[in-house]
């Protein structure tokens, strides 16, 4: 057999061909070798997580929550956490368009569109079968009884997260919010929503911190609503936006906490120096006023016109944009120095902006629900 004779080039290109090939097989093997190594750190990543619920319930949810349902009056909860989107099922009450109810009426159009998963209100019941066939990553409840929460789980197969609004500005609230965010992914909004409120309550706080007890007019809020709506003897003792500013309500001295009926001839007894009245049941302190239009003609906020408006925050649990904005207004009213430099309507925006991602004064000025004056009887 004849050698061939090769000569320096033809030499050279055969070296860098093998070079290229070589070098191309090591790269098609470290791409393979990496392929399979971020496959298997991505079957290696945990499909669910451990948490603790509002009421101490350690619940396994998914590690991405893409969908959820509600049971109760949770729905306000999880629009404040920035993730209404999240939601497939709501509480037939969610569906009742009420100006009174912002987180409702702002995402009307979306809520009426979706299932019902519970009924809410008071007399609240979680829809076990629409659950089952709406299949979300979780369930959030307003449910107290871990044992009630226990059974859905069970019996619907989705893994039940318990949230709170104890107070509004309180702990377990923020912690609730937190929570939310962690489920959903929205932690820097509840972040914020959380240092927001936190910073609402300090304001408040220090505005009126100084004014000694005795140079603190008293005062009154009636037509409240709690269980449906009241005339003037509905009423609140420990009334949140008095609470914030330290504000003199009469009806502390009944000893109670919360919501109440209290006797009209009290209140003549008492003879607040401010009154506050819910818009929304003016017809029903008009009634009364017809009735018997002495009483209230004797109260000296009445002679004084010192009457104000106090849209309700409690409307299928407490609506805590518009418990804030009617702190800030009541301050307005009580301490008008110290809040001077408040400008009302865009206040209120700022709190409606943070907590539902929209203003909502104009609303509430349309459904006749603004921060004014009011005169009984008229």
């Amino acid at each position: 057999m004849r050698a061939v004779a090769m000569n320096s080039s033809t030499m050279k290109k055969i070296i860098l061909s093998t070079m290229l090939a070589a070098v191309l097989a090591c790269a098609a093997c470290a791409l393979s070798a990496c392929s399979g190594s971020a496959a298997d750190s991505a079957a290696s990543q945990p499909t669910t997580r451990t948490i603790t619920d509002a009421i101490g319930r350690t619940v396994e949810v998914p590690t991405d929550v893409h969908t959820a349902a509600i049971d109760g009056f949770a729905t306000r909860m999880v629009v404040y956490a920035g993730a209404a989107d999240k939601l497939v099922g709501v509480a037939d009450i969610d569906k009742t368009d009420a100006v009174a109810m912002p987180y409702q009426y702002t995402n009307k159009d979306a809520f009426d569109s979706l299932p019902s998963s519970s009924a809410g209100g008071a007399k609240n019941t979680a829809y076990e079968e629409e659950i089952i066939q709406l299949a979300p990553d979780v369930i959030i409840s307003t449910e107290t009884d871990a044992s009630v929460n226990d059974d859905l789980q069970e019996k619907t197969g989705v893994p039940v997260v318990v949230v709170t609004q104890s107070d509004v500005f309180g702990d377990a609230t923020y912690a609730s919010l937190s929570l939310l965010g962690q489920i959903f992914g929205t932690s820097d909004h509840t972040d914020q929503v959380v240092a927001a409120l936190k910073g609402w309550q300090q304001d408040l706080a220090d505005r009126t911190k100084d004014i000694p007890d005795a140079s603190k007019p008293t005062c009154y809020s009636g037509a409240v609503s709690f269980k449906g709506a009241h005339g003037f003897e509905g009423t609140y003792a420990n009334y949140m936006p008095f609470v914030a500013i330290g504000a003199k309500n009469v009806v502390d001295e009944t000893g109670q906490n919360g919501a109440l009926i209290i006797d009209l001839e009290k209140v003549a007894v008492w003879n607040p120096d401010y009154i506050f009245l819910n818009p929304q049941n003016m017809n029903l302190v008009n009634q009364s006023y017809a009735s018997n239009p002495d009483f209230y003609n004797e109260l000296k906020a009445v002679q004084s016109g010192n009457v104000y408006s106090q849209p309700s925050f409690n409307y299928n649990g407490t609506n805590m944009e518009l418990a804030v904005a009617d702190a800030y207004y009541a301050g307005k009213v009580l301490y008008p120095q110290k809040f001077a430099d408040v400008d009302m309507d865009k206040q209120a925006d700022e709190i409606f902006q943070t907590m539902l991602g929209t203003t909502y004064m104009q609303q509430l000025k349309d459904a006749g629900l603004g921060f004014n004056k009011l005169t009984i009887g008229a």
